[in-house]
């Protein structure tokens, strides 16, 4: 489950000089989005991951250098979207709401997983180069763009949502207390960070992951949830790739955009598993 960009056929039919041009006119395309117009001399350097298989010079992985004006509050996304309004218009990237709500500009942003809307350049320890790159351990469809499938069925794969063994009489109420336990769990965004920043899920493509498993404890903690069903769920989380598989490295907990303490949330639905086996004779 590493980053990766589809294997592409070469043609080794082709004449040298053939290929010497079209490297040529990659080297002259990526100088040209590099030229910039006037920003001034504290310019912030973006170096930009950037691969496209759909057009033939594009289908080998490199690096473009943009170079934005610096402004107070700039943020890394800021930055990507004057470069694609300035130089180039084919760089591609997601976002929607900058408001680190809708979850969709997660990125590699030198070397941590971060939101770009949430990430001010001038936060950053090396804010003179700011490298972007897709989250790691996810297949690239196109620049900073990643395919999230895998993901989403992590996530689904936990049932998350209600749905009562029998249907409720009246309204069902939660208490203040048992709101306020599983807050943290409800502000998962699903951008994905902390799955990308997790060695086991890149490792292994079954693993639930923390994201799903914080899902599934935001459920199982909800007092709304029946007995039954709670159940149920456990045995979701409990299997062989489930929260057994975490090995407590808290780097999904220090990547988490939203602050929630996945390790300790998984840990937790650990201890529910141990209980609900015990047995005494």
């Amino acid at each position: 489950m590493s980053t990766q960009t589809p294997d592409t056929d070469t043609d080794d039919t082709d004449p040298q000089a053939e290929r010497m041009a079209r490297k040529e006119a990659r080297a002259e395309e990526r100088d040209d989005a590099s030229s910039a117009p006037d920003v001034g001399e504290d310019a912030i350097t973006l170096k930009v991951f950037r691969y496209d298989p759909e057009v033939a010079e594009k289908q080998e992985p490199r690096f473009d250098t943009f170079h934005v004006p610096r402004e107070p509050g700039i943020t890394v996304l800021d930055a990507l979207i004057y470069a694609r309004d300035t130089y180039d218009s084919s760089l591609t990237f997601r976002h929607s709401c900058r408001q680190a709500v809708c979850g969709s500009d997660a990125l590699f942003i030198n070397g941590t997983q971060r939101l770009g809307c949430q990430t001010q350049v001038a936060d950053l320890d090396d804010s003179e180069t700011v490298r972007v790159e897709p989250l790691p351990h996810r297949d690239v469809v196109k620049d900073l763009v990643v395919d999230m499938d895998h993901f989403y069925d992590q996530m689904h794969a936990v049932e998350p949502y209600f749905s009562p063994t029998e249907e409720p009489e009246g309204e069902q109420l939660q208490s203040r207390e048992n709101r306020e336990k599983i807050k943290m769990s409800t502000r998962c965004i699903w951008c994905g960070a902390c799955m990308s920043s997790c060695n086991i899920a890149a490792g292994d493509n079954e693993y639930l992951g923390p994201a799903a498993i914080n899902k599934a404890y935001r459920f199982y903690f909800d007092e709304r949830e029946d007995d039954e069903r709670q159940e149920e769920r456990l045995k979701i989380i409990e299997q062989e790739h489930g929260v057994w598989r975490c090995q407590t490295q808290f780097s999904c907990t220090t990547v988490c955009p939203k602050d929630i303490p996945l390790t300790e949330h998984i840990q937790e639905l650990k201890r529910e598993a141990v209980k609900q086996n015990l047995k005494f004779w």
